[in-house]
Parts: structure tokens; C-alpha cells; sequence
């Protein structure tokens, strides 16, 4: 109970941001996925327990924020942020860069795989447009954002391991 309540608090901050501050920080057309990034910290910092309850639940609200159908985001935020937390042990013990290279890994499997969850619904007919012009945008701008975000998001919701530097996070 004790670790939740960060969490909760993180995803909540997170979903208020996605709906107030992410619309106008568009690059191209791409907007950031706020919540996405604090599912995937929550995921490293925490484990695949909390990755995938924390990613289940962020895609809830992702969903529900949305005006598409609920529950594809659900799915795939929860897959990625269980596959995403089982590297949980390593992440504190390497530099800032294996946790980046995680987060943009992961983006583009969440970006791919909601696109083949779109197709298997027939919502989507435009798949393999949407690759270069949506899904590669935002794992890269996902990834920019990881190298900014990535380190406060694990000090605050890991406070228990004490991080000195960006350089190493251990």
C-alpha cells in the first residue's frame, strides 16, 4: 500500500497533464503520451507486478481520456509495462542508458501493437502509413522525453534507492 499511492498519484498527474499540457507540446502532428511514461518508470522502478497493474490502469484512463474505443491502450500499456518490468533489476545499476533505449524499445512495440489491435478491430486501414507517419514519430519523441523525464520520475517513485547523478542512477 505504501508504494500504490505514488504510483496512483503519478498516473493521476500524469492523465491531468496528458489532457491539459500534452496537446500543445505537439511536434509534427505527434503528441506525447504522458501517461505512457510513467507507466514504463513505474514498470522499471518498480517491477512486473507494478508494470502491468500500473499499465493496466494507465490505459484505462488513456482510454477513457480518448474518444476511440476503451480498452485497446488498456490491453497494450499493460503487456508492455509487465515486459518492460521485468528488467526492473537491472535498471538501477546501469547509466541512464539502458533505461532510455527500454523506453523507446517499448514505445514503438505500445505504438505497433495498439495499430494491430486497431486492425484486428477494423477501425484502422491506414497500418502501414500510420508507421512512418505516427508510430516511429512517437517512439522517437517518447525517447527524447525519457532522457528528460527518466531520472525524476525514478527519484520520485523509488526514493527508497538514492540516485547521485544522471550519468549513474544507482
Amino acid at each position: 500500500m505504501n508504494k500504490a499511492f505514488p504510483a496512483g498519484i503519478a498516473l493521476l498527474a500524469a492523465a491531468i497533464l496528458q489532457v491539459s499540457l500534452a496537446p500543445h507540446l505537439a511536434v509534427f502532428g505527434v503528441v506525447p503520451n504522458l501517461i505512457f511514461l510513467v507507466v514504463v518508470t513505474l514498470a522499471l522502478a518498480e517491477g512486473p507486478v507494478a508494470g502491468g497493474v500500473s499499465g493496466f490502469v494507465g490505459g484505462l484512463l488513456f482510454d477513457l481520456i480518448g474518444t476511440s474505443v476503451v480498452g485497446p491502450y488498456a490491453l497494450v500499456f499493460t503487456l508492455v509495462g509487465y515486459a518492460a518490468g521485468m528488467l526492473s533489476a537491472n535498471m538501477f545499476a546501469e547509466g541512464w542508458l539502458l533505461p532510455v533505449s527500454v523506453v523507446a524499445i517499448a514505445s514503438l512495440t505500445a505504438e505497433l501493437s495498439y495499430g494491430v489491435v486497431l486492425v484486428v478491430l477494423g477501425m484502422s486501414t491506414t497500418f502501414w502509413r500510420d508507421i512512418i507517419t505516427v508510430m516511429i514519430p512517437s517512439a522517437l519523441y517518447h525517447t527524447v522525453l525519457a532522457v528528460l523525464a527518466y531520472p525524476w520520475l525514478a527519484r520520485i517513485l523509488r526514493p527508497d534507492r538514492q540516485m547521485r547523478s544522471f550519468r549513474r542512477l544507482a
